[in-house]
């Protein structure tokens, strides 16, 4: 019968993937002009729609990589923020 060269101990130190971490993208925050962002990079695999980028005013086509950024410090609260959501090219995020 074969050995199994499969150390114990690495069996033992396992903690599962946290899968909240892995669907959010990499989600980062970010001080911007002197308001908090929250910034969300998009993969191409994900990107299924077209959206107009307001740094550019140019369409982010399907299947193009993405950020999507929205306020942290909105006064009409977090859901208000969520919704006012942009999607943008992250070159132009980046000269905003």
């Amino acid at each position: 019968m074969a050995r199994n060269n499969r150390s114990r101990k690495r069996d033992a130190d396992y903690e599962p993937l946290d899968v909240e971490r892995l669907t959010t993208g990499w989600r980062r925050t970010e001080v911007r002009k002197g308001r908090e962002w929250t910034v969300q990079p998009i993969s191409a695999l994900n990107a299924a729609k077209s959206y107009t980028c307001p740094g550019c005013s140019l369409e982010i086509a399907p299947g193009v990589s993405h950020l999507v950024a929205w306020r942290n410090d909105g006064i009409l609260g977090d859901l208000a923020d969520v919704e006012a959501r942009r999607h943008w090219h992250e070159a132009c995020w980046r000269m905003s």
